[in-house]
């Protein structure tokens, strides 16, 4: 109350009542003079317009501490936020790094194929006892009797070399051979005489010992003496050159005039090539899915492209009895009659065999595969996302697709159009499926680009 009437009176002081007073026109300067000596006069009396607020305590301190920690603690919790989004929105930026460094693949599943009740492989064709011909004395070729592909018997002569240095060494050899073994008939005669000398106590024992050492010494000497002998007597032998085994020559490499060296590591080259054919050996390397139907004895037949339509029996003669690591095969020689030489060795051929049907087989499109030193490879998307390279048994080419004998299933997501950097246990993202597969999938086994049927697969399909 106080405190309003003090304001009532200070608005009360500051607006006196004024007289109402008429100014003219034509008011003489005293007059104005004399009112504004008036108006400051007033002025002086006046009490100031501006009051002093009226003091208030100060506030308790557990209010002003209070104050302070809820200011800090939002200040705290400000930060922290901030923090906390930084921190996130780093680990998202990261994340999407990471995201984008790992490649993204197609895949495809392998397409299961029907059992086949006859395996078809390639193979080569080789003699059944191949062998370099090489001379085992120096000399120069006089003359060879037999040319290439001729037929020959074990024994028959093929060529004769001039040897003069090994004559005069054998003829050497035999004067020697003279030399000592009269040098040990002398031994002894002297021997036996020293010792009848001893037996009469004529001579010391140490001197008969010694002439009979001496004649033993004589025997031994012609004896190394006739063993050089023989030696260069078989040297002589090997100027003539004869055929090891029956068969058919494949090679011929000398002249008559030209320089022989002895040995196969010789600067010269082997005389001929000597090969039997009327049994050729066929190796091949079966899958391992078809390893269990190998059977040694077993019969099967081969094949050659220059003879359509007309197959040659034959029979497995043996098997590594081992799957090799590197290809997953078992390499197995198949031996192939040919008494009247329609095969010839050297001869790309195809062979037969005769398996069960319960060897699953898929194809993948040849865009899938990968040819790397280790081998043909496919790149298979694990559960984890991880690559998984898998060597694969490639049997059949169909074009687009290849026959896959083993190491994969139509369960397995594999990498179409793999690129050369992908690696083993590399974590990749799998593209989503497309709607319509590639040609290379849709394609049946068995058929051509064409719709019509696949050679390879009629080949396979016979019997």
């Amino acid at each position: 109350m106080s405190t309003e009437n003090e304001y009532k009176k200070t608005s009360a002081v500051e607006t006196p009542a004024q007289p109402q007073k008429e100014y003219h026109a034509h008011s003489t300067k005293a007059q104005r003079d004399e009112e504004i000596e008036e108006i400051q006069r007033r002025s002086k009396h006046q009490p100031p317009t501006i009051q002093r607020p009226p003091d208030l305590p100060p506030a308790p301190p557990r209010k002003a501490l209070m104050i302070v920690g809820v200011f800090l603690l939002i200040l705290l919790l400000a930060g922290g936020l901030t923090l906390l989004l930084r921190v996130s929105h780093e680990r998202a930026l990261a994340k999407e790094t990471e995201r984008e460094t790992i490649p993204t693949v197609a895949v495809v599943h392998p397409i299961a194929e029907k059992p086949d009740e006859e395996l078809i492989l390639p193979g080569s064709l080789l003699a059944f006892v191949e062998s370099p011909i090489y001379a085992r004395t120096n000399g120069y070729l006089i003359r060879w009797y037999k040319d290439i592909g001729s037929r020959v018997k074990q024994g028959e002569l093929l060529a004769t070399i001039d040897t003069p240095e090994v004559d005069q060494e054998l003829n050497q050899a035999r004067a020697t051979r003279q030399q000592v073994l009269a040098q040990m008939e002398i031994a002894r005669i002297t021997a036996d005489r020293w010792d009848n000398l001893r037996q009469t106590d004529s001579v010391s024992a140490q001197e008969a010992d010694q002439y009979t050492s001496g004649y033993q010494q004589a025997k031994a000497n012609l004896a190394a003496a006739e063993a050089n002998v023989r030696r260069l007597e078989q040297l002589e032998g090997f100027k003539n050159v004869y055929a090891p085994f029956s068969g058919v020559l494949t090679r011929r490499n000398v002249d008559p005039g030209a320089l022989i060296n002895a040995g196969a590591q010789a600067p010269g080259r082997e005389l001929f090539d000597i090969a039997r054919i009327d049994t050729l050996r066929v190796f091949t390397n079966v899958p391992q899915a078809y390893a269990p139907f190998i059977k040694v004895g077993a019969k099967t037949n081969i094949t050659v492209q220059e003879i359509p339509g007309e197959k040659f029996p034959a029979g497995i003669a043996r098997t590594a009895d081992a799957i090799d690591p590197s290809t997953r095969t078992l390499l197995t020689e198949v031996d192939v009659p040919n008494p009247d030489g329609r095969l010839l060795p050297g001869s790309l051929g195809e062979v037969h065999f005769a398996v069960g049907v319960n060897v699953d087989k898929v194809t993948v499109p040849v865009n899938a595969m990968l040819f790397r030193a280790q081998g043909p490879q496919v790149a298979v998307v694990g559960p984890d996302n991880k690559i998984q390279l898998r060597h694969l048994n490639i049997g059949r080419d169909y074009g687009t697709t290849l026959e896959v004998l083993g190491g994969l299933s139509t369960s397995d997501q594999v990498v179409i159009n793999p690129p050369d950097s992908l690696e083993d246990g590399q974590q990749v993202n799998v593209a989503a499926t497309p709607q319509n597969q590639p040609a290379a999938d849709q394609q049946q086994p068995g058929q051509n680009q064409n719709g019509g049927p696949n050679r390879n697969q009629q080949k396979g399909g016979g019997s």
